[in-house]
């Protein structure tokens, strides 16, 4: 099993597998919106740790956790959000992960030919 929330958000709304089985999905009355799954690991996540006071959502008096994503997941397919990948991750209000696709937009500064 892994770590990575990306596959579980994608299944929890196609109710398929990455292969795209069963057609139509399993038990496709039983999909959640994508605001549902993001909810479940976030403010879900911090429920059950019993932290929702002090983390799983963005509001004043909580912990600056974040992550930035490589996608919109809420512009693309759903059959796609397995692909995304972490470009930034901040805890605490503190940066504690940069992707290497990240620090490559970070360092790269725009010339006047390229603008």
């Amino acid at each position: 099993m892994t770590l990575n929330p990306w596959p579980g958000v994608e299944n929890a709304l196609t109710r398929q597998t990455r292969e795209g089985e069963p057609p139509g999905g399993w038990l496709p009355g039983e999909r959640i919106s994508l605001a549902d799954a993001i909810r479940g690991y976030t403010l879900g996540a911090a429920f059950a740790a019993r932290r929702e006071q002090v983390s799983g959502s963005l509001e004043t008096g909580k912990v600056a956790d974040l992550i930035l994503l490589s996608k919109d997941l809420f512009m693309i397919e759903p059959t796609d959000i397995a692909n995304t990948e972490v470009l930034l991750t901040i805890v605490g209000g503190k940066v504690v992960y940069e992707s290497a696709a990240w620090r490559d937009r970070a360092n790269h500064t725009d010339t006047p030919e390229e603008k």
